[in-house]
């Protein structure tokens, strides 16, 4: 039970994971390309864009998605071409799980739950990784914290006039409080909501006042930019993510732009570039960095190239209105892309639950009769005989005693497990439909190929189910319980020899025609002449309830004879039309257990996406 709980949690979350770390690197990289553009810029644009990079990590593109499908006008959106939906849905998922497939026989969902017992060592490596980043920080801000409980809060002083002096000229009302510590800490900000100012005791004595000011409008930098509460942010997606290079690559390009990005503020206030210099070099000769990035001090990032820098004469240009322009297009295809692709998604879905047509307009009935056939209905409550006929032509659909599950059935090409919301009466109401098309519709249709044909009279049977029954649904796809046809005795089926005729026919022994199967799920039996597995496998979805995947790579025809005996919950409800005296064998096995008897076969339980169509709303038809 375990497993199997771990095996769809496995199955669930790893492509999803894939699909976040791709898209996060692949954002990263396209971050990194834009900052060389702004190469010549200011440091704080190149700043914003390594922050967005580590954000990225933490915000999927996903919940964009979710938001994108749940827009007011994602719903009234099928008209959208589906082609471009998809191809939009396979190039933002290459890890995703497929959709309920035909033959799907090594599908990402199968390759990961035969991959589940790697499941625990992973989660322990991120787990010890995890914990061991995490551990490490601690120890550092438990230095740092030590280092301020013992500090001394700073009342006067040259520092404190130098700062207020400071906080007066920039506008912030706020004050940044001040602790002299015996540490021999760099000068930084502690704190993210109220941020103090760590001030190593011995070091004023060594700055000339055009130094001190130096270094504190470089720390009241960070105060204003808020650099502690992003280092912070970033320091959770190392944490998380540290199994990533990128993610500590980033941390470095944050640093060192965050640096820059005071250095610069300075200098354009006026200080000269030497005086400045020197500060800062006297803070390295005296003082040791700060051990944690979200403490902002003074001498992070590369001193060399730092001091190479300020010291050269050429000035970041802001950012003109191309830039601007490149800037804010990235962010709104960023934001768009995931949000678009949401509302795509829902068309595709609304567009996947009714069959595709070349014809934009659904084809209609011109007349359509519906009535309650009371004499069948009675026959169908209190346990009797009930007639049933049904005939389907082109542009004609003529039935006696139906149900509206049979009507859901045979126009959506579903089986009963993916039907959600049915009420009641579906099963105990029945109904003589009589509907043909114009004569000129007929016509058009004589035109089309089988397949063809055959879907447009699906499609009217469709217009006739929303017009007569107020039918209104959408389809979703949920993990459900699935079963998965393996190979159990090898030496049960054989390869039926030779090839069925051109046209079916029926054996002098009673048998099916050759290629079909002859079932019957409320009895509990199944003949089958040189059938293909994957017919089979379509009939077990019907009598299970549950999709069923083809995992036998079986590629050829066989006979098949099955006899189980049904059980009430597992299978489809007896028709209308069978006497009750039709009854299974009572000593026949269970169908799971009599698949694997007979023909060697094996039904293994597993959870999948299933595609599901959910009714919104149904009315029984008004009297004609």
């Amino acid at each position: 039970m375990i497993l199997k709980y771990l095996s769809g949690i496995w199955t669930a979350v790893a492509p999803a994971m894939g699909n976040h770390l791709w898209q996060s690197t692949l954002f990263a990289i396209i971050a990194g390309l834009l900052t060389l553009a702004l190469r010549k810029n200011r440091a704080q644009a190149r700043y914003s864009l390594w922050l967005v990079a580590s954000v990225k990590f933490l915000v999927p593109f996903s919940l964009l998605v979710a938001m994108g499908s749940h827009l007011p006008w994602s719903r009234g959106s099928a008209g959208v071409k589906v082609g471009l939906s998809f191809v939009m849905k396979e190039v933002g998922q290459p890890f995703a799980q497929p959709a309920p497939p035909i033959v799907p026989p090594a599908t990402a969902s199968t390759i990961l739950a035969s991959l589940i017992h790697l499941l625990p060592v992973l989660l322990a490596v991120w787990l010890c990784g995890f914990l061991m980043v995490v551990f490490v920080w601690l120890l550092r801000w438990r230095r740092i914290s030590a280092a301020i409980r013992e500090a001394t809060p700073l009342q006067e002083g040259r520092e404190v006039e130098t700062m207020r002096r400071l906080e007066h000229i920039e506008g912030i009302r706020k004050s940044t409080e001040i602790v002299l510590s015996r540490a021999s800490l760099e000068p930084g900000i502690f704190g993210i909501v109220r941020p103090v100012l760590v001030w190593p005791e011995k070091i004023t004595a060594l700055l000339e006042d055009a130094h001190l000011d130096a270094i504190l409008a470089h720390e009241l930098s960070h105060v204003r930019r808020r650099d502690n509460l992003a280092a912070a942010i970033h320091m959770v997606v190392e944490a998380i993510f540290w199994f990533h290079p990128l993610v500590w690559w980033l941390g470095a390009r944050l640093v060192e732009e965050r640096e820059r990005a005071c250095d610069e503020e300075v200098l354009e206030a006026g200080r000269e570039r030497q005086v400045y210099a020197e500060s800062i070099l006297k803070i390295c000769e005296f003082c040791v960095e700060s051990p944690l990035v979200c403490v902002s001090g003074v001498t992070g990032a590369d001193l060399k190239k730092r001091i190479v820098y300020i010291m050269t004469n050429c000035t970041a240009r802001k950012l003109d209105f191309s830039r601007k322009l490149l800037l804010g297009a990235a962010g709104l295809v960023a934001v768009s892309f995931p949000v678009t692709l949401g509302v795509l998604n829902v068309a595709s879905s609304q567009a996947e639950s009714r069959p595709q047509s070349s014809r934009s307009v659904a084809p209609t009935y011109d007349v359509a009769s519906i009535k309650l056939n009371k004499e069948g209905t009675a026959a169908l409550k209190s346990g009797g005989i009930v007639s049933q006929r049904l005939n389907i032509e082109t542009g004609t659909f003529n039935a006696v005693n139906i149900s509206m599950w049979e009507l859901i059935r045979l126009a959506y090409h579903v089986e009963d497990y993916q039907v959600s919301g049915a009420p009641d009466w579906f099963s105990s109401e029945l109904y003589d439909v009589d509907a043909k098309a114009d004569k000129s519709e007929i016509n058009e249709m004589q035109k089309l190929g089988n397949d063809q044909r055959e879907l447009e009279n699906r499609r009217m049977l469709q217009s006739l189910l929303k017009d007569h029954f107020k039918l209104s649904l959408h389809q979703v796809t949920k993990d459900l319980p699935i079963y998965s046809l393996v190979v159990a005795d090898a030496g049960k089926l054989h390869e039926a020899p030779g090839a069925c005729a051109p046209e079916p026919t029926t054996s002098d022994s009673g048998m099916p025609p050759c290629g079909s199967l002859r079932v019957f799920p409320w009895v509990g039996r199944m003949d089958g002449l040189k059938v293909p597995v994957t017919q089979l496998v379509a009939n077990l979805s019907g009598f299970t309830k549950r999709m069923v995947l083809d995992n036998t790579h079986l590629s050829g025809r066989y006979n098949m004879n099955l006899k189980w005996f049904p059980g009430p919950s597992e299978f489809p409800p007896r028709p209308a039309y069978l006497p009750p005296t039709y009854q299974p064998d009572p000593n026949s096995a269970p169908l799971l257990r009599a698949i694997q008897q007979q023909l060697g076969l094996k039904l293994e339980p597993q959870t999948g996406p299933v595609s599901l169509l959910v009714i919104d709303h149904v009315e029984m038809p008004a009297k004609n």
